[in-house]
């Protein structure tokens, strides 16, 4: 018995076992990339070519400790508030965590946009949003929006559009590249949203309800209908 436990544990098994294993896992995951950028259907454009959309759908991110948005978080923003003084948008749903105590992504979001100039019953607030699936499917069955653009990092944006648009919403997306001047948490953004595409599939194929769904809201049609 040792004799074939030995066998089986020999640096060469080990190591083709280790290879066998780190094979799996590219397929997988290049496999899910690839099916998440056909999902998305080339929508992603940049701020000046973007198409129309009423709403711009931000994704929310790290807020520092104290309670302004982070680098990556601000980038968003500005990408949104640059759409919405073009006349690209006519109104804007903030979509963050909100689910502890101590911790909220929307109401700096808000106040960020309000500050700048936004009024502010053009910029609606998701409490909600705890992931990106989660934010598209409430997009869609809370706050009724049917098309958008979605905004986020360039190297998030192709999966946002990918599970807005399998939820229903004619999404497109734009992503914001100012962020890669800090390489680090750029690199480790990107390949952990590379990883994140198995999570997008099996999300697109089960279509999980989100930790909240609530009552339906009206606040992202009113915003549009006060033009």
């Amino acid at each position: 018995m040792w004799l074939n436990v030995r066998r089986a544990l020999s640096p060469r098994r080990l190591f083709f076992a280790a290879l066998a294993g780190l094979l799996g896992v590219g397929l997988t995951v290049g496999g899910a990339v690839a099916l998440v950028s056909l999902a998305a259907g080339g929508q992603v454009y940049s701020a000046n070519a973007v198409p129309v959309r009423p709403v711009a759908i931000v994704l929310g991110a790290q807020v520092n400790p104290d309670g302004q948005p982070s680098d990556f978080l601000r980038a968003r923003l500005q990408l949104a508030l640059d759409l919405y003084r073009a006349g690209k948008v006519r109104a804007i749903l903030v979509s963050g965590d909100d689910g502890q105590p101590d911790y909220n992504e929307v109401d700096p979001m808000r106040g960020w946009l309000i500050d700048r100039g936004v009024p502010q019953t053009k910029v609606n607030g998701d409490y909600a949003g705890f992931d990106t699936y989660q934010s598209c499917v409430r997009a869609k069955r809370i706050f009724g929006v049917t098309s958008a653009t979605v905004v986020t990092q360039s190297f998030h944006v192709t999966r946002a559009v990918a599970l807005c648009r399998q939820q229903g919403i004619d999404a497109v997306g734009v992503g914001d590249d100012s962020m890669r001047k800090w390489p680090k948490p750029w690199w480790t953004g990107a390949v952990r949203d590379k990883v994140a595409c198995v999570k997008a599939v099996l999300d697109i194929v089960g279509r999980p309800d989100p930790e909240f769904l609530g009552k339906r809201e009206t606040a992202v049609q009113d915003s549009l209908r006060l033009d």
